[in-house]
This record gives structure tokens, sequence and C-alpha cells, in this order.
């Protein structure tokens, strides 16, 4: 198998022929697949969706004889070795799996190599979706800009959060599907019946990008936000505008009166693990499929529905992008550079997007989300995701994400906990996010405290 967490003192070498072993036995009784390109290595980190990544990595590795390492990490872990793999005399990762909320650090260091540079013919297919312009990136005015930018990475997954619910209660009682937050919290409310069942499981405990993550849903369909218009260089800081403490304000009211107990304190396997369980109505999450209609993982196999995430009167579903795109760092030689660009030309086919839906990960191919797999049941999540994706929004365009999230993941989570009082929280975070923000020698004016 291709597929390793690395140990202490495990070299590459021992990595490769691991690598190359599993490859002898993957072509066996297969047409001649021969190396073409150099050994690759991909660093990422370990996720719900990952299992189905790995198993369309394998297919290419079987059809095209060209040799891929995996170097498995924790979010944090997997973040902090491409931090010191981009800074060093050679990276040991020839393709970087960045987060949304991070990727733009990676941007403006000048980390990337641009994809044309490698191979002048390389484009992104008109079929995967571009998740608010991310791939693109104008290096003079260091903004998302996809007109006049190059075209750094490739889409790998459409991590954002979607609504889960309990389609077969939902036809037992007679609700409807929610597109707004009080039909949803009406249908939360029928189906809440702790402890046997929450009306509702939130992820809010403190991380790298969790509970700030799973917010986004709430505020920014209240008008609210961290700054006002990262993409048009306004940074206002508003993460204690009237919109976020209005998005803020419904998630607790489902915390506080149709949640789990202890939602400051719920991780993202917590949640899954109370859908898969059948302890929760309802979940916001990144789709999992392959996990709930697993029936030895599953007590709810074929029972759970996907929609949008709910809006407003005013505001459309707008979840956060939490997304992940595949870049190659320029301190790797040509070779293994376009290697990795071999595998995203692959990576775009019809057939390997169709072949990543199989295997039990969301694909980023519009045309298989929407194409005839979506009205299968296996694939229902999919049509969710397509109705959702048009108004998602990037949520850290700056390569300061990393210090604004330690601070906003903090306060989040204290409002959450009862440990601050809300408006409170939302003031402090507005307080120290300028610091940063001064610090870095933007132009961040701050509201007026909440009173």
């Amino acid at each position: 198998m291709n597929f390793r967490h690395r140990p202490a003192g495990f070299t590459r070498r021992v990595l490769m022929a691991t690598a190359m072993s599993a490859l002898a036995m993957a072509t066996v009784g297969t047409t001649s697949a021969s190396a073409q390109e150099a050994p690759i290595t991909i660093v990422i980190n370990q996720s719900p969706w990952f299992p189905g990544f790995k198993a369309v990595v394998d297919k290419y590795v079987a059809e095209t004889g060209n040799p891929v390492e995996f170097d498995v990490n924790p979010f944090a872990g997997s973040l902090e070795k491409q931090r010191t793999a981009v800074r060093t005399d050679e990276s040991p990762f020839d393709i970087l799996i960045m987060n949304a909320g991070f990727f733009v650090e990676f941007y403006t260091g000048g980390f990337i190599e641009p994809l044309t540079n490698i191979d002048s013919s390389f484009e992104l297919s008109p079929d995967i979706y571009t998740f608010d312009d991310s791939p693109y990136w104008d290096s003079e005015t260091k903004r998302i800009d996809r007109e006049n930018g190059e075209l750094l990475t490739v889409p790998i997954n459409p991590f954002i959060p979607i609504l889960h619910y309990r389609s077969d209660l939902y036809a037992e009682k007679g609700l409807s599907v929610p597109t707004t937050w009080d039909e949803l919290y009406a249908n939360a409310e029928a189906l809440n019946n702790p402890p046997q069942m929450y009306g509702i499981s939130q992820r809010g405990q403190r991380g790298a990008f969790d509970v700030t993550f799973d917010v986004f849903p709430y505020i920014l369909s209240h008008g609210g936000g961290v700054f006002a218009n990262q993409k048009a260089g306004d940074y206002t800081i508003t993460i204690n505008s009237p919109g976020t403490l209005a998005g803020m304000e419904t998630y607790l009211k489902f915390a506080n009166n149709v949640g789990h107990p202890s939602t400051a304190g719920q991780t993202q396997t917590n949640v899954i693990q109370n859908m898969s369980t059948g302890r929760a109505g309802h979940i916001m999450g990144v789709p999992a499929p392959a996990l709930f209609d697993d029936p030895t993982k599953s007590a709810v196999v074929g029972d759970v529905g996907y929609a949008a995430p709910p809006g407003t009167a005013d505001y459309p579903s707008s979840p956060g992008l939490g997304h992940w795109l595949g870049g190659v760092p320029k301190n790797i030689p040509a070779d293994r550079k376009a290697a990795a660009v071999a595998f995203f030309k692959w990576f775009q086919t019809d057939e390997a997007q169709r072949a990543y839906a199989e295997a039990g990960s969301p694909p980023v191919s519009k045309s298989v989300m929407t194409s005839e797999m979506a009205d299968m049941p296996e694939f229902r999540y999919m049509k969710a995701l397509a109705d959702a994706l048009p108004t998602a929004q990037l949520t850290f365009i700056i390569p300061e994400a990393s210090q604004i999230l330690a601070i906003t993941e903090l306060r989040f989570n204290q409002a959450i906990s009862g440990e601050l009082e809300l408006k409170e929280a939302l003031n402090m975070a507005a307080e120290e996010i300028k610091k940063v923000m001064d610090a870095a020698g933007y132009d961040a004016p701050v509201l007026e405290n909440l009173k």
C-alpha cells in the first residue's frame, strides 16, 4: 500500500521501497503499466475524505505505473510540515494539500510554482469548481484574481459544511427540508429528545480551524463575518458587528435549547459519531456519506439526508469554504514538478472524478456532481453540495490567517462554553485581531464595541 504515517527514523528509501512493492502488487494482472514519471510524495491531513482520495491515487498508480507516496498527519501537523518543507533547500514533498484557511500563506510567500511554468499547456478543466477563484493568484496585487492571476493550484476536495438530517424521522413526522434557520430550529425541536437524541449536534471545540469553521454558516448568513470584504481589500474588522452577533446568537440558540449538553467540547469526530449512532437529528458538517451508509460503522444506513445550510430572509445559504487545494512547491527538481502536474492532469478527468466519488469522497467536478450519479441513493449528497457551492465564500485570504484563527478559536469557544458573555467575547476578539492586523501593516478599522 502507498499510504503510511512516517514513524521516527523511517527513511525515504524504505518508504520508496514500500511504495514500489505496493506498485508491483497493484499492477499484477493488469495491462503493462510502467512508470513514466518520477516518484512523488503527497503531504496531506487525515480526514473523513482521505480514504476516498487515497483510493483514487491508488487507481492512478495502478493505471500509470507512476509511484506515489503519502505523508499523512493530523490537520495541524500537516500544515507545520508544509511550512517547514517550503523553506528548506529541497522539499521532501511534491504536492502540498493545503486548506482554505491557510493556502494564501503559501501564495504570498512565493512558495508555490505556477502550474503553467511547469507545463505551458496545463489549465484547470472547465468541469472543476474554482471555489471562489481560489486557485488563481496575482503576485503583484497579492489578491485572488482569476483574470490577471496565475494558476497555482488544483482543487482537491470540496470541503464545505452542509446540513445532514434524519430523513427517516422527517418522513415519520411530516417535516420539510429547511431553507431558513427558523425552519431548522422547529425541526430540531421536533426531534429533540435528550439524552436519546439531540435535535442537533454542533462542533464547538477549539482547534486549528474547528469551531470557527463551523460557525461561519451561521454568521455569514446573518451578514456577519471576521472582515468586511477581503477580496476587495476591505479589512474592516466585523467580528463584533451586529451581523456576527446575530449569527452567533442563532448558533447558541440551537446549542442551548436543542443541542448537545457539552457543545463547547464537541469535536468533528464527536459530531459525526452522534449522527452515525442515531443520537443526533441534525449535524452541520462536511459530507462523509460512505461512513453513514456503512453498516459496520453506522446505525443510520440510508437514513441521512443532505441539504444546503439554511439562510435568512436577507442572506442566502452561506457556508464558509474549507476546501483543499493541491500545489507544487518551487523547491523541488523539475522532474518531480512534472510528475506532480501529470497527476493533476489525470485527477481532473471525468473517469478519475467518478472513481473519486465511488470511493466515498465528494468530487470537485461540477459535471460529475450534477450527473446521473446524483440521482443514485449512495450519491444523494451531491445535489446538496451543488446547491451550496455557488454561495460558499472564502473565509481567510490573508497570510495572517493562523494568527487570526488562534484568536477566533479561543473566543468563539469561550462564548459557547459560557466562560465569556457573547458580546464580551466578540469585542475582545476584535481588539486582538486589530493588533495582529496593525502589526502586519493593514488598514483595518475596528467597529465600536457591542454594548
